[in-house]
């Protein structure tokens, strides 16, 4: 692939994601920070995404959204004049982690994990997070219920070390939040592999490229797929 034009691509990212951008982020590419809150309602991500891309400035080429599946919420954005690109993955935590086959190799080793990143406790909205919310509204008796009906499925806690060198006031968040909520607490070494190649290329097969004109699909983030 020829080299990527920076000056000519805009990043899309919501704001936990960009948090891990930042450091990379070259200073002629421009980008936009959606709301983590968004996730709650993938129709309004998307609404939201499609503003953003037919939005971009005239000269942007190339949309770049970090972003994965994200419970379907990229599949029929349209890329309009713009080439877009996503990486190949469900969702956010193959990102941090560096790859879609070590996310899968997390998932196959312990199934019921809850993963955790310095952006995701800061900006996002985990039940850890909604506890003290439903306690002040419900009580802390039934707050209790609707948390562990929440996290019956999961038995660790898994805080992803990305590269950012402040994380010891996050990581004592995190262990805080397991032993309150009585799951396992690790800690996995995270990757910046797939936010570098997103950045500044190439774009293998890791990631979905969609021409000017064409309209994602489920079936894109599926390499065998149609």
């Amino acid at each position: 692939m020829d080299q990527v034009n920076l000056q000519r691509c805009k990043l899309i990212a919501c704001a936990a994601v960009v948090e891990e951008m930042l450091p990379f982020i070259p200073s002629c590419m421009s980008y936009e920070v959606l709301d983590f809150g968004l996730h709650t309602n993938p129709k309004s991500l998307k609404g939201a995404l499609q503003s953003a891309i037919n939005s971009s400035a005239p000269d942007i080429e190339t949309v770049l959204l970090g972003y994965g599946l994200c419970s379907q919420a990229v599949v029929g954005l349209r890329s309009g004049s713009r080439t877009l690109v996503i990486p190949r993955v469900d969702d956010c935590v193959a990102i941090f982690l560096g790859s879609a086959a070590e996310y899968h190799k997390q998932h196959r080793s312990v199934p019921g994990t809850y993963y955790l990143t310095r952006g995701w406790i800061e900006f996002g909205d985990t039940p850890f997070s909604e506890y003290d919310i439903l306690v002040k509204r419900y009580g802390e008796q039934v707050a209790q219920r609707i948390i562990n009906q929440i996290l019956k499925n999961y038995t660790r806690l898994a805080f992803i070390k990305t590269g950012n060198n402040e994380l010891e006031h996050y990581r004592e968040r995190a262990r805080s939040m397991a032993e309150r909520f009585s799951l396992r607490y690790e800690e996995i070494q995270g990757s910046d592999a797939v936010i570098k190649k997103m950045l500044f290329g190439p774009w293998n097969d890791e990631f979905i490229i969609i021409p000017p004109g064409k309209t994602t699909s489920f079936f894109d983030f599926r390499k065998n797929g149609p």
